[in-house]
């Protein structure tokens, strides 16, 4: 067998074609939505006295062409696709290994709702933990050049991202300071990303036709839209929680909450139940092409890098 057909034979194996449209179908998604995605983060870093960008999505957004240009609605978004490329790809290479090696009986055997639920749930864990580090670094980013008054002037040119990170580990202490807020962030994304799978499958599921074995395009847009609709809002405080403890200590922003169970107290005491939703309008408006975009993408790729498998080994099979 030829390099090029073993290289082939290797990208066309299933858990390996899942991780690399995993990476295809996250960069892809955080670039169409990066608008969306940053000022939710702006939104969901604003407690009271801070109302910068107190505004509707569609006037918040002209403050920040206006401030910012092109570059403002692009802020951080190169850290995001690097964050989310290996985030997306072991997220959805490790669904399927674990799919295929602890949950099924038998090869294809299909899933129950709890069953794809903890799969989804530690496949979550798996991709924040290898990744988190760049989700911080990627906020700080996000907010480093907005408008907020207790930053002070907006720098002239934008740190970059090892720069951010290289300063953090150094004046902030060490490895735990890339991993602050990981614990909220685990809570989350394990019932988010366990929704988000088991409520694709079975929707996917539903829109198949009989006699189909895979529906349409727009059947799966459909799907991945519904999914991330309803597993975004379902654990969307965690997200909330999770931007505070990641700037818990920057300069100026700082929220110095002593826990979680403190940050809840803190944020409904002073900003209501309503605080622990900040941002979910812009966070919403971006599910549906956010979370389409992604799993059309990956379904293509992933089809795509299956069918690269060479003759000789198919008919092996």
């Amino acid at each position: 067998m030829s390099a090029v057909d073993q290289f082939r034979s290797a990208i066309s194996q299933p858990t390996v074609a899942a991780f690399c449209a995993g990476g295809v179908a996250g960069a892809v998604s955080r670039t169409v939505v990066s608008p969306l995605e940053r000022l939710k983060i702006l939104y969901q870093v604003q407690s009271n006295g801070r109302e910068a960008y107190k505004l509707s999505v569609g006037k918040a957004l002209a403050k920040m062409w206006r401030e910012e240009g092109w570059r403002g609605f692009m802020a951080g978004n190169g850290t995001n696709c690097i964050r989310i490329v290996p985030y997306s790809a072991v997220q959805f290479g490790s669904y399927n290994f674990y799919k295929r090696n602890i949950f099924e009986r038998h090869p294809g055997d299909s899933l129950t709702p709890l069953l794809r639920l903890t799969c989804g749930g530690l496949a979550g864990i798996t991709s924040v933990t290898f990744t988190y580090p760049l989700d911080i670094v990627r906020t700080r980013l996000s907010i480093q050049t907005a408008s907020f008054a207790e930053l002070g002037e907006r720098p002239r040119k934008m740190p970059g991202m090892w720069e951010t990170m290289v300063k953090m580990y150094r004046t902030e202490g060490g490895v735990p300071a890339l991993y602050r807020g990981i614990v909220p962030t685990v809570a989350g994304v394990a019932p988010y990303v366990g929704l988000n799978f088991m409520v694709y499958e079975h929707v996917r599921q539903y829109l198949t036709l009989d006699g189909e074995q895979n529906p349409s395009a727009v059947r799966k847009l459909l799907a991945g839209a519904i999914s991330g609709a309803v597993a975004q809002t379902c654990t969307y405080p965690f997200d909330v929680l999770r931007r505070r403890f990641q700037i818990n200590t920057m300069s100026g922003m700082g929220y110095q909450y002593k826990g979680i169970f403190d940050a809840v107290r803190v944020i409904v005491t002073q900003e209501g139940m309503r605080g622990l939703y900040k941002g979910i309008v812009p966070n919403l408006l971006k599910v549906a092409p956010s979370m389409a975009s992604s799993w059309l993408s990956y379904e293509v790729c992933r089809d795509f890098f299956v069918a690269l498998k060479p003759e000789e080994t198919k008919l092996l099979q």
